[in-house]
């Protein structure tokens, strides 16, 4: 039988003579070990080290067993690397052994990433469970979706029983409101035992509010001079960071070896700041690749501000480090186009929505370094159009584009159908690869609403601060308007974001699921063979006369993809010349012949043209 464990240097680990329970806190005099269970409680003193290692060996201790760690003589706290937390993150932590799983894929070894159509979905409303198991239960559904690969919104230990994630406290313990490791090992396995694979959402910039106690013993993990929209920054590049750095890099590591993830999608990386060479992200993908190397399919990618330098690639073609970063652009793009709004940072497209659509699908970001308005006139981005298609992950809808809506809203309910199929094509057509946010694929009309389960003391100022998110916004500018934005920390909040299943088979969500499905296979059939070593300069794009807009682009194999599209309720004109090649796809009846005049409402028409190479 095939084990996976990581071996970390802290925290809990199995010995053949015990447990090692290690801590680094170095702005502390004293720490003891303290066991918590109807069979075993003690107190041990742990010995200290000159770097603020604290550690000790319990031969009674093993699987199961629960224990905190205790400052100076008073306070109790979790292990921050605890890898369970049953009683959630104020209570013990667990020690848990990494090898107990039986794994029965062991020869999975991933997909490459020109395959990926990724699936986005939060593991407690995904399904009425609200559990890993109430995931696997629907992979069968989402393999005949025709998506390759699901990314679970952050897993790390958060506070109560509801949150997106972002709050977690403990990265190294998957929460224990969807099940315990184990049944998230077997996620993982059977997602492998379908053909797909599996993503994890990790954050690294912050911790959440309440439960991280490591202010209380190791200060100097956070660096008080620099500033995160969620308070201190983690210190990664002080000279006696390397701890830090190494909590970090060591969890990556965990997620892709102990519980074999094909890939992680790093959280918000604009906001780690790091001046060391190398930056810590360059380490943690440097370690990746070391560690696993050409064995497996490993996909690092990033949400980052338009930061083109960790996507940088090889003489081939392949990622020296990120394999891609969410693509901002092309949604805020996309959505000005379908609904004409300018609040917040929309207010930077609405200019030439259409132009900026262009850019992105020719060049992937269409800041690139542009002062923008939302920024007081900061400079956005860094240039792209030297980077392949593969570099930059495309989407219509994701959480933050639709629970930070004040309601949740999702495309389906801000526009029409029609709009909606066509933006549908543009994504899951072109060449970069494209992400879905559960219940997308079947229109769902449910919101994704912003949802979390803080402590008592908390409550009043998320419920308070949520609504002032939005005072600025016109229809919120009445005090009166902004009680109608849903109570974050209700119950009912969470309960209304969860996907109403039995509505994918009703009418026109039944016709939403059948063009997706279409679309993915068409991709698979015809896109995806020949995207392998698309260069960088790939694309181009021009608007069309009358509104309109045609891209095209020239892929690995020599063959040329060409998207003409109409994405506004009047009819425009046609090209003066139509693509060579042969009718990939149509949203309307419109075969080349029946564009002979103009471009219908709402159209999206594709051609490919044979390469030499194909």
């Amino acid at each position: 039988m095939n084990t996976f464990a990581h071996h970390m240097p802290f925290g809990a680990e199995l010995l053949p003579e015990g447990v090692r329970f290690r801590l680094w806190a170095p702005d502390c005099q004293s720490v003891s070990l303290c066991l918590e269970g109807p069979q075993t409680t003690s107190e041990t003193p742990l010995q200290r080290s000159d770097t603020g290692w604290y550690e000790t060996v319990i031969a009674e201790a093993g699987p199961g067993t629960k224990y905190r760690f205790r400052i100076d003589g008073d306070l109790r706290v979790p292990d921050p690397a605890s890898r369970f937390q049953p009683d959630d993150i104020h209570g013990a932590s667990e020690v848990i052994d990494p090898t107990a799983y039986a794994w029965r894929h062991n020869d999975w070894k991933g997909r490459p990433w020109e395959e990926t159509v990724l699936y986005e979905l939060h593991v407690g409303t995904f399904s009425p469970e609200g559990t890993y198991q109430g995931v696997i239960d629907r992979l069968d559904y989402l393999v005949a979706l025709g998506v390759t690969a699901i990314e679970l919104m952050p897993l790390a230990d958060f506070p109560g029983k509801r949150d997106w994630g972002y709050n977690g406290a403990y990265p190294y313990a998957p929460d224990a409101s969807y099940g315990r490791p184990e049944d998230l090992k077997a996620l993982v396995d059977a997602a492998h035992g379908h053909g797909l694979m599996v993503f994890l959402d990790v954050v690294y910039n912050h911790f959440g509010p309440e439960g991280n106690y490591l202010h209380a013993y190791a200060k100097r993990f956070f660096d008080e001079d620099r500033h995160t929209p969620w308070g201190a920054a983690i210190s990664f590049d002080k000279p006696d960071s390397a701890a830090v750095r190494d909590f970090y890099i060591n969890n990556v590591l965990y997620w892709v070896g102990e519980y074999r993830f094909d890939g992680l999608r790093f959280d918000a990386v604009h906001a780690i700041e790091d001046t060391s060479t190398p930056h810590v992200l360059e380490a943690m993908a440097d370690a990746v690749h070391e560690t696993f190397g050409a064995d497996r399919h490993i996909h690092l990618v990033l949400e980052n501000d338009n930061k083109s330098r960790y996507l940088v690639r090889d003489d081939g073609h392949d990622p020296l480090l990120y394999v891609a970063q969410w693509n901002d652009d092309f949604h805020n793009a996309l959505h000005v186009v379908l609904t004409g709004e300018s609040n917040g940072y929309y207010v930077d497209y609405i200019d030439d929505p259409l132009a900026h659509l262009g850019r992105c699908l020719a060049e992937g970001f269409t800041f690139q370094g542009t002062p923008i308005q939302y920024t007081n006139g900061e400079p956005r981005g860094e240039p792209s159009d030297h980077l392949p298609p593969l570099a930059f992950l495309n989407f219509l809808q994701n959480h933050d584009q639709t629970g930070n809506r004040a309601m949740g809203d999702r495309i389906s309910t801000l526009c029409s159908p029609e709009a909606v199929t066509a933006a549908t094509a543009i994504l899951m057509l072109s060449p970069s690869p494209p992400m879905l946010f559960m219940g997308q694929e079947w229109a769902s009309e449910q919101p994704f609403l912003f949802f979390c389960d803080l402590g008592d003391d908390l409550t009043d100022s998320v419920r308070d601060g949520r609504r002032r998110e939005f005072a600025s916004f016109p229809e919120f500018s009445d005090p009166e308007a902004r009680l109608q934005i849903p109570d974050p920390t209700a119950e009912e909040t969470f309960h209304r974001s969860a996907l109403d299943w039995d509505s994918r088979t009703d009418g026109g969500h039944a016709v939403a699921l059948a063009l997706h499905r279409d679309l993915i296979a068409l991709r698979k059939l015809e896109i995806v063979p020949r995207l392998k070593e698309t260069p960088g300069h790939s694309g181009t794009a021009a608007k069309l006369e009358g509104g309109g807009l045609t891209a095209a682009w020239t892929l690995g194999d020599g063959s040329r993809l060409t998207l003409i599209t109409n994405m506004s309720a009047r009819s425009a004109a046609k090209p003066s010349a139509m693509p060579e090649g042969r009718l990939l796809y149509a949203t309307t009846t419109a075969s080349s012949g029946g564009l002979e005049r103009e471009l219908p409402p709402w159209t999206a028409v594709w051609f490919i043209a044979e390469g030499s190479g194909a």
